[in-house]
C-alpha cells in the first residue's frame, strides 16, 4: 500500500473511533432503567433549560415524540422566539444508544450528527423529566402540564448539582 492510502486509511480509523468513542452521557450522570417508551411518546413543555444557540430566544417550548415507521422517535420541537416574533419548529429523530429499557438515547436535527439525550430522571407516571445533554452545556426540565410541582423541581435540580450542572444558569420557560 502506498503511504498516501496508509495515512488516509489511519486517519480515517481514527476519526471514526473518536466520532464513536464520545460520550454521550455527562460523567456522573445515570440514564433511567428501567425506561418504558411507550410512556414518554407525547408532548411535554420544556420547564427549564439552559440556554444554547438553536434554542435562543424562544418561549412557551414544546417537544412531542411520536414513532416513525422504522422504529426511531419523531422529535417535534416548537417555540415561540420572542425576538422575531414567529414560531419556530425543528424536527429531528432519537434513537436508543443501548438497548430500549435505558433512557439514553441520541437525537439529530442535521443529518448524520447525533448528540446525546438522557433521561436522568422521571416520576413513575412519566410527568415530570429530568434530561441531561452530552455534557454539562446542556440540561432540561420537563412536564406535561405548563408547570412543575415544587417538590420535583427542587429534586430535579439536586440531582443536576450533584452531578455538575450549575443550575443558576437554567433558563425558566414561560408558557402563556
Amino acid at each position: 500500500m502506498k503511504p498516501i492510502k496508509l495515512i488516509t486509511c489511519a486517519l480515517i480509523v481514527i476519526m471514526i473511533f473518536g466520532f464513536y468513542s464520545c460520550s454521550t452521557i455527562p460523567k456522573g450522570a445515570t440514564a433511567v432503567k428501567p425506561f418504558e417508551k411507550e410512556k414518554y411518546l407525547g408532548k411535554w413543555y420544556e420547564m427549564a433549560r439552559m440556554d444554547f444557540y438553536f434554542e435562543k430566544n424562544l418561549n412557551n417550548t414544546t417537544a412531542n415524540y411520536s414513532l416513525n415507521s422504522n422504529g426511531t422517535i419523531k422529535v417535534d420541537n416548537q417555540g415561540y422566539n420572542t425576538k422575531k416574533e414567529k414560531w419556530s419548529q425543528a424536527i429531528g429523530k432519537a434513537k436508543f444508544v443501548e438497548d430500549e429499557n435505558i433512557a439514553k438515547l441520541k437525537v439529530s436535527f442535521f443529518g448524520p450528527f447525533y448528540a446525546g439525550y438522557n433521561i436522568i430522571a422521571i416520576d413513575a407516571d412519566y410527568k415530570y423529566a429530568l434530561v441531561a445533554g452530552s455534557s454539562l452545556k446542556y440540561l432540561w426540565i420537563l412536564s406535561r402540564e405548563k408547570s412543575i410541582p415544587e417538590a420535583i423541581k427542587k429534586d430535579y435540580l439536586q440531582k443536576a448539582e450533584e452531578i455538575g450542572y450549575t443550575t443558576s444558569d437554567l433558563l425558566w420557560i414561560e408558557h402563556d
